[in-house]
C-alpha cells in the first residue's frame, strides 16, 4: 500500500465522509447508525470490501465511465485527484474524495455509480430519480465543497445472463436541495458529536 493511500485512510477515520452520509439517517441498506458510531470511536474495524466483485468492478470501471462523461460532456472542464479531500469552511470533520469535479463558473461534483439491479422494484428506485442512499451522498458532498451543483452518472445493469445496460446522468442543483442539505448537516453535526463524547445513538431502522 503506497503512502499518500494510508495517510488517506487514516485520514478518513478523523470524519465523516459521503459513504458515511446515508448511514446516519438510518438509509444506508449495508450500514446502520450504531455500526458506522462503532466504526468511528475505533470500537469496531471497518469490513474490507475491496475483494468483493461488485465493489472491484466498481472501482475499474470508475475512470473508463468518467472518460465517457468527458466525451458526452465536452463543455465541462472535469478534474480528478483521487486522494484529494474537501472539507466543509465551517465543519472540517465533513469530508468528502471526489470521482470527479466540474471546474467552471459554476462548480460541480461528479458522482460515479455502477449497479446491478435484479427486480422491478429496484428499477423502480432509478427510473424516477436517485435512491435515498445516493441522494444522500451527494447531498453530503455539496456539503463538503460548497459547489453549486451534483452529477450522478449510473451505469445499471439489468439481469445476469442476458445483461442490458441503462446509463443516466441525474443533475442536482444546490439551490434546490437547500433544505434537504440542511437536515442532514445538523445530523451529522449531532452524529459526530456523539462519536466524540462516546455517547451511542438510538438505532434508526429503514424504512421498509
Amino acid at each position: 500500500m503506497n503512502t499518500k493511500r494510508q495517510q488517506w485512510l487514516e485520514e478518513r477515520k478523523s470524519g465523516i465522509g459521503a459513504s458515511d452520509a446515508a448511514a446516519i439517517l438510518g438509509m444506508n441498506p449495508w450500514k446502520t447508525n450504531i455500526q458506522l458510531w462503532q466504526e468511528k470511536t475505533g470500537e469496531v474495524e471497518p469490513e474490507d470490501i475491496s475483494d468483493k466483485p461488485v465493489v472491484k468492478y466498481g472501482n475499474d470501471a470508475e475512470s473508463l465511465l468518467r472518460e465517457l462523461f468527458i466525451l458526452d460532456f465536452p463543455h465541462y472542464d472535469v478534474k480528478y485527484d483521487e486522494f484529494k479531500m474537501f472539507h466543509n469552511d465551517k465543519h472540517p470533520f465533513i469530508f468528502a474524495t471526489l470521482d470527479g469535479w466540474i471546474n467552471g463558473e459554476k462548480m460541480g461534483v461528479l458522482e460515479i455509480k455502477t449497479t446491478q439491479i435484479m427486480n422491478p422494484m429496484q428499477w423502480g428506485k432509478w427510473k424516477d430519480g436517485v435512491p435515498d442512499n445516493y441522494y444522500i451522498q451527494c447531498l453530503h458532498q455539496l456539503l463538503a465543497t460548497g459547489y453549486d451543483f451534483a452529477v450522478l452518472k449510473a451505469q445499471i445493469k439489468h439481469g445476469f445472463e442476458d445483461v442490458k445496460l441503462t446509463t443516466r446522468h441525474y443533475f442536482i442543483e444546490r439551490e434546490d436541495v437547500l433544505e434537504d442539505m440542511e437536515y442532514l448537516l445538523e445530523a451529522e453535526i449531532k452524529f459526530w458529536n456523539q462519536v466524540q463524547n462516546k455517547v451511542k445513538p438510538a438505532l434508526i431502522l429503514p424504512e421498509i
